[in-house]
């Protein structure tokens, strides 16, 4: 497949087809000049768009919040996902002899997702590829939505934040038979009272014990 048909999928028509060429080399194949760079800088590009992104569109959402978006639309296997999406297998340069199976390793066409967003960032500036990672990645910036942080986990990120520890808790006692018992737990952060909490199992109970705390001060 040619350059033109990878222009056609990305629908982008570059000024210098040189640098989306030099995107799709593999390092087996050409040492010296290859599309690790490029990667390095689409890596970058990617980072900033969807960080971006994330903060126009969930302006209450806490950092730790926005962390755990982040990290799920900029790994890796998104990138192959995105890639996979955009056939991109099919383009890349590698040293292997190419045969009608022939597939490059998953970490390969991955990076070479993020070497194409680093060319289209060098040709066409960083106005057409925000809308091109947007574009792409929409879908899966929805689905974000859908992430909800639980309380232990909330409260954990507000203390370390806050005072650089974590939380404390203390199982008080357990009631009940074996096969249904309840336990009551209580935590505390710096400068807080201690809360009680209870649950049919210890986790349970530190998620209630957090919950009760994170209202105490508002912030749920």
């Amino acid at each position: 497949m040619s350059l033109n048909d990878l222009e056609k999928i990305l629908q982008i028509k570059f000024k210098n087809k040189k640098i989306l060429e030099k995107s799709l080399i593999h390092k087996s194949l050409d040492r010296i000049n290859n599309n690790e760079k490029l990667e390095f800088l689409g890596d970058r590009v990617l980072g900033f768009v969807i960080s971006k992104k994330l903060y126009e569109i969930y302006p209450e959402e806490t950092e730790g919040a926005l962390d755990k978006k982040f990290a799920s639309l900029v790994n890796k296997n998104m990138c192959l996902s995105i890639a996979n999406k955009l056939n991109l297998s099919k383009f890349i340069k590698t040293n292997t002899n190419k045969t009608n199976n022939y597939k490059p390793e998953n970490k390969i066409i991955s990076d070479t997702c993020e070497a194409i967003i680093g060319a289209i960032f060098l040709d066409q500036g960083i106005k057409v590829v925000e809308n091109f990672i947007l574009k792409i990645w929409n879908e899966y910036i929805e689905n974000t939505q859908e992430t909800k942080i639980d309380s232990k986990t909330m409260l954990q990120e507000f203390s370390l934040k806050k005072y650089k520890v974590l939380p404390k808790y203390t199982l008080l006692k357990t009631k009940g038979p074996k096969h249904k018992p309840v336990f009551h737990v209580q935590v505390k952060i710096k400068s807080s009272k201690s809360i009680d909490g209870i649950g049919s199992s210890k986790k349970l109970a530190e998620q209630d014990a957090a919950t009760s705390l994170l209202r105490k001060m508002n912030l749920l």
